[in-house]
């Protein structure tokens, strides 16, 4: 599996490079910030129109994961749409799509900041969920214990042959991971952002994403 494996809150996890992350022993797949109908939503407030490819391209993406994986269980970890109308103007061969995907395995949308509201299509929607030593939630809390969480689309900057790179991350310190956004054109805040900087411990990591996930000293 294209992955990275590290232990968390004594739990074997891997950092995949499309940005999920997978928890074997319990057979369950997570994904954070899918933002889905981004396009549509800049196009219903008069923003500048973008080509209307992201929920397809999102899709394909967290099918090929989920076909690599198969789990039994699937946590969508807040901002799963890019606000609550989106949600309910989905198109129908999209909708279709994610009931295919969520059949025959449980599937959780956490609630997040741009949907705080049930979605009108299968699985559960809770606040937050607790499992075994983690609970996963939208928007990380101070003073948390085994938390993943996402919401900050997090990057990390790299210096490579001379040129300044920026990937999706993972965050991932004793006591927090903070997923990078799954989504198309979703983008993101650099790790050295105060909030980052403040939110991770100073022996955090940031787990790279790509063809071939690595861990780095998360930059600061």
């Amino acid at each position: 599996m294209n992955g990275y494996d590290f232990t968390f809150a004594g739990e074997r996890l891997t950092a995949l490079g499309s940005g999920a992350l997978w928890w074997g022993a319990r057979r369950l797949l997570c994904v954070s910030d899918l933002h889905l109908g981004k396009s549509e939503r800049i196009a219903r407030r008069g923003g500048t129109p973008l080509p209307p490819y992201e929920v397809a391209d999102t899709l394909d993406r967290l099918s090929a994961d989920l076909e690599r994986t198969r789990p039994n269980t699937v946590i969508c970890l807040g901002d799963s749409f890019d606000d609550t109308e989106a949600a309910h103007v989905l198109p129908e061969p999209a909708r279709l799509r994610i009931a295919a995907l969520q059949a025959g395995r449980r599937w959780i949308w956490i609630e997040g900041n741009h949907d705080p509201g049930p979605v009108t299509m299968g699985g559960s929607h809770l606040a937050e969920l607790a499992t075994g030593p983690l609970l996963f939630r939208h928007i990380a809390r101070h003073g948390a214990q085994g938390e993943i969480s996402g919401h900050y689309h997090p990057k990390a900057a790299l210096r490579l042959r001379g040129r300044s790179l920026s990937r999706p991350a993972f965050l991932v310190d004793t006591a927090r991971i903070v997923l990078p956004a799954y989504g198309t054109y979703t983008g993101g805040l650099r790790s050295d952002a105060p909030v980052l900087a403040q939110l991770m411990r100073p022996e955090a990591l940031a787990i790279v994403t790509g063809a071939t996930p690595h861990a780095v000293p998360m930059p600061r």
